[in-house]
């Protein structure tokens, strides 16, 4: 599988200067990548999407938002649970990822001067919590990336939730399939574990995280086979990343090859306010047009996906720019009386987030 890369200065193929440069951004934002992934990159080209995803940038050290924008510290209900939306539960299970996005929304989590209250790995209080109550359904395994779990541990999981009667979806957090897939086609212990797991009545789901379709390879596509033979559901989430896929015919080549490979298109996510993510940020406006042009170029499967805010008021769903107008609706809510609400706001040039919108009265 390789090796992983924890110091800047083992990137050999950086210059010796950058490599220097680069190091008090990664003392700052954790910096980790694995030599599959490595491989991917175009070092020819200092723009290369794939280096814009894992390979730190002085500008992460810009001021820009915050580390928690979406206010996760206050769905807190139990330590390493929160509960934001009636039938949904989320179990942070891993602080370890496969490699480290530089766009993370959850970087805080891997910062050791930042401690957010409730965070922990110890998932009995969150299965208490979701056992004494019957409206959650779904559960969430997310961190961290769960499939860094050992096979052994990951089973014990799943297990402790099938014994749950009302939970009937478990969902799994993953960027894997894209970052080290040969850690699941090379480990039939894993497949084993999630064989038994995802039932017919009861499928497993995997939350796959494609950003780029250089992602997605041969291996990548072993990968994905050996997850379907073994009965796991599979979408796909992606932010949408300046210089990284905020071109049509790039998200639309994603869209595509994710829907021939039968991965669903789920979420487009606009961009969190995440401190040191200033330079993926791309406007609403600029954000639509590319979603749209990209819809516009794909097949009706791929048409599917929803392009979505994740605020700290719930999931907001862009649905259309007209204008000095941006008409949204909540697909969910943590107030569950906004559901289904739909929204009229006005739109600047350089309107980014939900805060920056003005409602029309």
């Amino acid at each position: 599988m390789g090796r992983y890369r924890t110091d800047i200065r083992e990137i050999e193929q950086l210059a010796a200067e950058e490599r220097q440069r680069l190091r008090p951004v990664t003392e700052t934002y954790v910096f980790r990548v694995n030599d599959y992934y490595l491989s991917l990159i175009d070092w020819d080209d200092p723009d290369d999407p794939i280096r814009r995803i894992v390979i730190p940038s002085e500008v992460e050290l810009a001021e820009y938002g915050s580390l928690d924008p979406s206010d996760e510290e206050s769905n807190y209900v139990a330590p390493g649970c929160q509960h934001k939306y009636g039938p949904t539960a989320l179990l942070l299970v891993s602080k370890v990822c496969g490699a480290y996005c530089r766009f993370c929304f959850r970087k805080r989590l891997f910062r050791e001067d930042v401690e957010e209250h409730h965070v922990s790995m110890d998932v009995e209080p969150g299965l208490r919590y979701i056992a004494a109550h019957p409206e959650i359904t779904n559960v969430l395994l997310t961190g961290g990336d769960p499939l860094m779990l050992s096979p052994r541990r990951l089973d014990q999981i799943l297990t402790r939730l099938r014994a749950i009667p009302h939970v009937k979806v478990i969902r799994i957090g993953t960027k894997i399939p894209a970052f080290e897939p040969m850690r699941v086609t090379d480990n039939p212990e894993l497949l084993e574990v999630l064989r038994r797991h995802s039932r017919a009545d009861a499928r497993i789901h995997f939350s796959l995280h494609f950003n780029h379709p250089r992602e997605m390879t041969e291996e990548a596509l072993r990968c994905i086979i050996a997850l379907q033979e073994v009965g796991v559901t599979l979408v796909n989430q992606t932010p949408l990343l300046r210089r990284v896929n905020d071109d049509p015919a790039v998200l639309a080549e994603l869209l595509e090859r994710l829907t021939w490979w039968g991965i669903a298109p789920y979420y487009i996510f606009q961009n969190r306010p995440v401190a040191g993510n200033a330079d993926f940020v791309v406007p609403l406006r600029e954000g639509y047009r590319i979603v749209e042009q990209a819809k516009a170029r794909v097949s009706g499967y791929a048409k599917r996906v929803r392009y979505v805010m994740s605020h700290a008021t719930g999931k907001i769903e862009i649905l259309a720019v007209e204008g000095e107008r941006i008409y949204l609706k909540y697909h969910q809510a943590r107030n569950p009386e906004d559901y289904g609400r739909f929204l009229v706001c006005r739109l600047t040039d350089d309107a980014a987030w939900f805060d920056d919108l003005q409602p029309v009265a």
